[in-house]
């Protein structure tokens, strides 16, 4: 059992120009075909108000990331290994700010506390 997520966040879709987020966990195999039932689903209003759609799908990353840490810690005390956990988005400009194919110089809008979504990238989420 693997756990999976699915992100996505509307931008400037809320009062007083917030933007809204969700998330989607649930368990897989090694097949990414496969999809069993929600484990959990996120929904919520971005704190912060974002300045672009891309800006708006990294904090839905965030915040979606923090719970799958304690999701992720739940199955391996369960015996459940986790190997880096998959995580979907459909905002390719948040993607590569994940995975730091895009430089910083470009993304200095984007708030600061969502760099540490770049380090924990390699080790424990793909």
């Amino acid at each position: 059992m693997i756990l999976r997520i699915h992100i996505d966040a509307s931008y400037l879709t809320e009062p007083n120009a917030r933007s809204r987020i969700g998330g989607h966990f649930f368990l897989g195999k090694q097949d990414p075909t496969f999809m069993n039932g929600p484990v959990l689903n996120i929904t919520s209003v971005l704190q912060l108000t974002a300045s672009a759609a891309s800006e708006a799908e990294i904090g839905a990353i965030f915040v979606n990331m923090k719970e799958g840490q304690v999701l992720r810690q739940s199955l391996r005390d369960m015996g459940f290994p986790q190997p880096p956990m998959p995580i979907s988005t459909d905002n390719s400009t948040a993607a590569a700010l994940a995975n730091k194919s895009i430089k910083k110089r470009r993304s200095r809008p984007i708030d600061m506390r969502y760099f540490w979504i770049q380090d924990r990238v390699p080790n424990e989420f793909t």
